[in-house]
């Protein structure tokens, strides 16, 4: 069994007992989205440090060191693997149109782009889509539920946790059995994606976990809902 997808087992039985606990709290989800934040702030402060110490600095070094037509490159590999993600949720909204573009951009890039590092489908005027299974689960009606920062994984919600189990089989790394090559493919892509928000770290202001947490919903309530923000906070 392969790392990720014991990971996936330890997440659906962590998020099967925090919907034992949901019930309650969606009554109150509009007035308060966080009614776990003593649970919360602990694990973001975990996190934090983790990535303070860790994560970040590692971030900063590959952005100062490795050159930009590099990480250019990575980044837009990562995202070609990310389409098969896309365009499988993109399916089931029943977004037929943003299928199609999705399916071109995985055939242009994977071909003519070189398995992904060159961006040719964006060049042409396809534009990314960014979906996901929570994105799909609220499609379908289900609420966020309460917000949940998760160990490693960050800021998210019962259903956005729970979209993350289903999502992983969409991934590349549960299907490559060399285990160096896997960690080292997932080590980078978490260094890649640390890199991209070191600019968008600079706009934080007052409380870091409060923004954070208001970013995150107020970002996923705008996605799931293709571009309408209801602003509950």
């Amino acid at each position: 069994m392969t790392v990720e997808r014991r990971g996936s087992r330890v997440w659906g039985a962590l998020l099967a007992t925090a919907l034992a606990f949901a019930g309650q709290a969606m009554a109150a989800e509009t007035e308060n989205p966080d009614p776990w934040e003593g649970f919360n702030r602990k694990i973001f402060v975990f996190n934090d440090t983790l990535d303070t110490y860790a994560l970040k600095p590692v971030a900063q070094g590959y952005q100062r060191f490795t050159p930009g037509f590099v990480q250019t490159g990575v980044s837009n590999f990562f995202n070609n693997l990310g389409d098969v993600r896309n365009l499988a949720n993109d399916l089931l909204q029943g977004k037929v149109e943003h299928a199609g573009v999705d399916t071109a951009r995985l055939l242009m890039n994977t071909t003519l782009g070189g398995l992904g590092l060159v961006d040719v489908a964006t060049k042409a005027g396809l534009q990314r889509n960014d979906e996901d299974f929570g994105q799909t689960l609220g499609k379908w009606g289900a609420s966020s539920g309460p917000y949940l920062v998760l160990p490693f994984f960050g800021p998210s919600s019962v259903r956005d946790g729970l979209g993350r189990i289903p999502d992983s089989y969409s991934s590349a790394y549960p299907y490559v059995d060399d285990v160096a090559v896997r960690n080292s493919a997932f080590a980078l892509s978490t260094v890649d994606t640390r890199a991209g928000l070191l600019q968008a770290e600079r706009l934080i202001t007052g409380d870091k976990y409060v923004f954070i947490r208001n970013a995150y919903l107020q970002t996923r309530e705008f996605k799931v809902n293709d571009g309408h923000v209801v602003d509950d906070f």
